[in-house]
């Protein structure tokens, strides 16, 4: 799919998410999240007869509850812990369970987000269900997303809950960035990343879970996810998403990214057709075409072949001495006859072929090749910091002559902020400052973009030469 990609199979030994946790019962269980969920379940299904059940005969229809054949032992599955318990609870399964939504839509970098919750803060349940909901309502809460790649980003969502390992490190992680969403959990994809985007193919690790968001018709079949995403970005003309497997750290990033600058495409096409519509509708205006009956070339009054005016007519003749185009009183360059004059004028306002809204078309349509190139050249750019960079990336472990040296060649293709570097690296920025770069800025290696202002928003570093 990308160049990024780094594609192992992942058969590490997880915690089934249909395993019973015998220990574990109702009151384990949030009950508020239990009530919302078989609200959307009625909604979806009004007349199905699961309705009608006991709450732990229902969890038990939709994978939430298990029971032990052969026993009298039962309990919440895991997958009801993580859909419908609370983080405390989930954390004494799972110790390393995390979920964390964070946004920030300036181009300010200053290590802080606008708006950040995790399951840890105490202020709701902490469980994926409502992660899920709360997550949307955030990611879909300004203009900034239109109802068209909504669903795309649910189905963004919806893979990182899905295909998790919720015994790794790291948790679930989504990111809004003003030109960016990021979606980044433990667990590799256990098919190959051309496989997910080709659809059809899916080998869940929590089925159960995938199951339940089913019934209350949030999925809709394992294996499309991805390709409907790749088809939704490919519609609006963005960049194609990222999906990106680190081997060694065996988490899975999903980065959609949209182009700074122009919203959406279409909408710069339609710009385009206005602006053309505009145009053609404004020189064939009827009080400027010159085929307007009153003004036209070949009305039969002013027609210069009309038989009493015609240039070639014997007494009218242009080489008539008399009438000759050089003549004073008949020459074109007098003033009355010029073609100049302020009523037929080709530089007439109203006529001008240098008319207003011509000039601004073209100057127009310029701008956006000038734009469309410069975006290229950026693209360009950002293809080749990504491939300097790829050997740190590979490596958590390099030693620092090659870190500083690969950090000097970033710096010459131009200016990187920390905030760029650590990404491009995949290092924490702390570590990059304090390791690394503090010592390249002692020795004179690089420089400040803004010396004389160490806290500049938009502070970058850059090679000194």
């Amino acid at each position: 799919m990308n160049k990024n990609t780094i594609y192992s199979t992942d058969h590490s030994s997880v915690l089934q998410d249909n395993l019973i946790l015998e220990h574990y019962g109702l009151n384990e269980l949030n009950f508020e999240s239990v009530k919302n969920y078989r609200e959307r379940f009625a909604a979806a299904k009004p007349n199905h007869p699961w309705n009608g059940l006991e709450t732990k005969e229902f969890l038990y229809k939709i994978g939430a509850w298990g029971k032990l054949r052969n026993s009298s032992k039962e309990g919440v599955t895991l997958a009801g812990l993580l859909m419908f318990s609370e983080e405390r609870i989930i954390t004494e399964v799972l110790p390393q369970y995390f979920l964390e939504y964070r946004e920030n839509l300036s181009n300010i970098v200053n290590g802080t987000w606008s708006k950040r919750f995790t399951s840890q803060d105490g202020t709701w349940s902490g469980n994926v269900y409502d992660f899920y909901f709360k997550v949307m309502s955030h990611i879909v809460a300004d203009s900034f997303v239109e109802q068209t790649i909504r669903p795309a980003l649910h189905e963004a969502l919806i893979n990182a809950i899905v295909h998790c390992d919720y015994d790794g490190e790291g948790g679930i992680v989504v990111e809004k960035e003003q030109n960016l969403f990021r979606f980044s959990n433990p667990g590799l994809f256990r098919t190959s990343v051309e496989q997910a985007f080709e659809g059809g193919v899916s080998n869940l690790r929590n089925p159960n879970l995938f199951k339940m968001f089913i019934l209350i018709g949030l999925c809709k079949r394992a294996g499309s996810g991805l390709k409907s995403i790749e088809l939704t970005w490919k519609q609006q003309r963005w960049p194609k998403p990222e999906l990106v497997q680190h081997l060694q750290s065996k988490r899975t990033i999903l980065t959609l990214s949209i182009l700074a600058g122009v919203h959406q495409h279409k909408d710069y096409m339609s710009h385009i057709d206005e602006e053309l519509d505009f145009f053609v509708t404004d020189v064939s205006a009827e009080d400027n075409s010159i085929n307007k009956k009153s003004n036209s070339v070949n009305k039969k009054l002013n027609s210069m072949n009309k038989e009493g005016n015609s240039m070639n007519k014997t007494i009218n003749s242009e080489n008539k001495a008399p009438n000759s185009i050089n003549k004073e009183i008949n020459s074109i360059n007098k003033a009355s006859n010029s073609l100049n004059n302020s009523n037929n004028s080709v530089n007439k306002e109203l006529n001008s072929v240098n008319n207003n809204q011509v000039s601004r078309l073209m100057q127009y349509m310029e701008e956006k090749v000038d734009e469309t190139r410069n975006k290229t050249a950026q693209e360009e750019m950002e293809d080749e910091l990504w491939r300097i960079a790829e050997l740190a990336r590979k490596k958590k472990r390099l030693s620092p002559a090659v870190m500083e040296e690969i950090i000097l060649q970033l710096c010459s293709k131009r200016p990187l902020m920390l905030k760029e570097l650590a990404y491009l690296l995949e290092r924490t920025p702390d570590g990059l400052r304090n390791n690394y770069l503090a010592k390249l800025l002692s020795e004179g290696k690089i420089k400040l973009k803004y010396p004389d202002q160490p806290n500049h928003p938009k502070q970058a570093y850059m090679v000194a030469k």
